[in-house]
């Protein structure tokens, strides 16, 4: 192996943190597994973040329907229970905010402290976006959130400037931006460049590699850390290969399932921090959350799951 393969290499191999101090002594009693689980720094602060979160796009959007808030329920217990911290909203997800504070609000906090909420403000009115901050804190039951993010670039000089306000007093710790489907990308490239944030939010998956070019290592030069939404590129690259037996070799990487599999290809891109897989059943989040445990993967491993999945 020549040197600078190896050092390439070396970096997307990466380093898996001991998560002890993100979770409880009696979560840890439990869950001896989750002493090692893989987290990453965010750029900014240094501040650890387990790569793989929640997203609450469509499966939280349920409304007030008692069987359904049980069984989200269910899930958002087996996501902390494998250490989740990352939980990703929006206004935009209908009543998605409200159904993940209510169910927060029913677990126990020795379960939940770990927990990083993020939300964003969608709205092309900067009053608005002053309230949908409000409500925003009023339906996750919360006085501070970890992370807000202008959602795709909508009046995102006018939000950025209200949100480096918040930043300032203390009710949100970090901002950022967002965008999906590969819009706009030009435009969040020269927010990237221009603008103090810590956070960007975009598509990055096996068939989905066009942020690879530019904005990942834009994202790497400037300290931003990096959401991946829409892993399993809407759940059609989930279908597709569970339609398939898992390659034998893929044990060889510590992988156990087609979720494991193509999350730790994603969270593996060094610039990549977390990646927010949405699911409404309890055993997908379970095969989601076994994407954090065991290493990071090579550039050549990460290219071997990038062309099986291209072949699905």
């Amino acid at each position: 192996m020549k040197r600078r393969d190896f050092v390439r290499d070396l970096a997307y191999i990466g380093t898996t943190l001991s998560t002890t101090g993100l979770l409880t002594p009696s979560l840890l009693r439990a869950n001896p597994g989750l002493q090692n689980l893989i987290n990453k720094p965010i750029p900014k602060t240094q501040e650890p973040l387990n790569v793989i979160g929640m997203g609450a796009w469509i499966s939280f959007n349920i409304g007030s329907i008692r069987r359904l808030r049980e069984s989200r329920t269910a899930v958002l217990k087996a996501f902390f229970e494998a250490g989740g911290q990352m939980i990703d909203s929006s206004p935009m997800y209908g009543s998605a905010e409200d159904v993940v504070g209510q169910i927060l609000s029913t677990l126990p906090s020795s379960l939940t402290q770990p927990m990083f909420a993020a939300t964003k403000i969608w709205t092309s009115s900067s009053s608005e976006g002053r309230e949908q901050f409000a409500d925003s804190l009023r339906l996750w039951r919360r006085q501070r959130l970890a992370l807000q993010q202008v959602h795709n670039l909508l009046a995102w000089r006018e939000h950025l400037k209200f949100l480096k306000e918040q930043k300032e007093k203390g009710v949100i710790r970090y901002i950022g931006i967002t965008t999906s489907h590969g819009r706009r990308h030009d435009d969040l490239e020269q927010i990237m460049r221009k603008e103090s944030i810590d956070f960007v939010q975009l598509t990055y998956n096996p068939v989905q590699p066009a942020v690879e070019r530019r904005l990942l290592p834009l994202a790497q030069d400037k300290g931003i850390a990096v959401i991946a939404n829409r892993p399993f590129e809407g759940g059609e690259i989930i279908r597709a290969a569970k339609k398939r037996p898992l390659p034998p070799w893929a044990t060889t990487l510590g992988c156990r399932n087609w979720a494991d599999l193509i999350l730790k290809y994603t969270v593996s891109h060094p610039a990549v921090t977390t990646a927010i897989p949405a699911t409404s059943k309890v055993e997908h989040m379970k095969e989601n959350m076994m994407a954090q445990q065991g290493r990071l993967l090579t550039q050549t491993e990460r290219q071997k799951i990038q062309t099986l999945v291209r072949s699905l």
